[in-house]
């Protein structure tokens, strides 16, 4: 079974019914309790980094997930929710992430007056893979759906498992040993986030492991 973790910064309604469409079982809760139940996590997240790990922090929620990690249960993050896997970001201040993944979210460049870029980065954009990973086995289409303004920046390399180009290479889907994380909205993504979702559907299950 699936939890989708409600600390109330989600695109919970989006992520809920991808997970119906797909027939996989899940809980939306926000209760430690009922969510330990469960044998793999989504984080979702709408919003800014610092009233998101204000929220995880005043809620227990960061204990929890640090627990769950520790525990080898597989975790994946969207949007926020992966921004949120990292060290610090630099959103309205600086702040502390859930540092389960190395490096550090910072704004996207509006780039240069003869190559304006718009921030947020809103639209369909295709993948680059970059290391292979579970997630990313036997892809279905080739474009994912992004809305955010503000990006990943890391030195570890074997954390990239795909970017995408906005200017500049943007950690598009990220993962460590059992810990995920894609930029873009799986949910929202058509074919290739459906993909993507089965892909860590499998990988809870202990089929892509």
């Amino acid at each position: 079974m699936i939890a989708i973790i409600d600390y109330g910064m989600g695109n919970l309604y989006s992520v809920s019914k991808a997970l119906e469409r797909m027939n996989v079982a899940y809980i939306l809760s926000s209760n430690e309790a009922e969510l330990e139940k469960a044998d793999g996590y989504i984080l979702p997240g709408v919003g800014s980094f610092k009233d998101a790990m204000t929220i995880l922090n005043e809620t227990g929620l960061t204990s929890f997930i640090h627990k769950i990690v520790v525990e080898g249960k597989p975790l994946l993050g969207i949007c926020l929710g992966m921004q949120l896997l990292f060290e610090e970001s630099d959103e309205n201040g600086f702040s502390i992430g859930l540092g389960l993944l190395p490096g550090k979210v910072i704004k996207l460049p509006e780039g240069t007056r003869e190559a304006p870029l718009k921030v947020p980065h809103m639209g369909w954009n295709s993948l680059l893979i970059k290391n292979e990973s579970p997630l990313l086995a036997d892809l279905s289409g080739e474009h994912a759906y992004f809305v955010h303004s503000y990006y990943v920046k890391t030195d570890e390399e074997d954390t990239l498992l795909a970017t995408a180009d906005y200017g500049v290479e943007v950690p598009a889907v990220v993962g460590r040993g059992h810990v995920f994380g894609t930029q873009f909205h799986p949910e929202k993504s058509s074919d290739l986030g459906l993909s993507i979702l089965k892909n860590y559907i499998k990988f809870v299950e202990g089929e892509g492991r």
